[in-house]
């Protein structure tokens, strides 16, 4: 896969964000009249474009009923011994962000904090954040091959 595009509201706000998880700006451009930029990250590229008067956002985390995009999912296997620990981390990066980027004082919203989770024969820790516009980002980390 080339990238995942996500629209925000803000993207100096959304880059700020991203970059605090880890992601560094590749590129800057324009996409007709919008700000845009790709970034990498995590294992993967993001898109983010900047919507002009936005309207907020479907609730694909609670809402049962919603179709459609879900979220986007990071496998940190191999860069973390234990999400709850990466999730004290993060927690301590946005604090310490907070004072340069006021943007992202209160951006770490924990959707579902670290749990464990068969899948198949795997058994999997997995946790979910939201992003700046309340997009769900998936975290997860293999434990144990069954």
């Amino acid at each position: 896969m080339h990238h995942a595009s996500i629209r925000t509201a803000n993207i100096h706000r959304a880059m700020a964000f991203y970059e605090t998880l880890g992601f560094t700006l590749e590129e800057r451009f324009t996409a007709g009249i919008t700000l845009a930029c790709w970034m990498t990250g995590l294992g993967g590229r993001i898109e983010l474009l900047q919507v002009p008067e936005p309207q907020p956002a479907a609730d694909a985390f609670y809402d049962e009923h919603y179709t459609g995009y879900y979220h986007l999912s990071f496998d940190l296997t191999d860069q973390v011994s234990s999400l709850p620990d990466w999730l004290h981390s993060l927690k301590q990066r946005f604090r310490a962000t907070a004072p340069d980027a006021p943007e992202t004082r209160s951006a770490l919203t924990v959707l579902l904090p670290p749990q464990q989770q068969m899948i198949g024969p795997r058994i999997y820790e997995v946790m979910f954040i939201a992003d700046m516009d309340g997009l769900p980002l998936e975290f997860l980390r293999m434990m144990r091959h069954g």
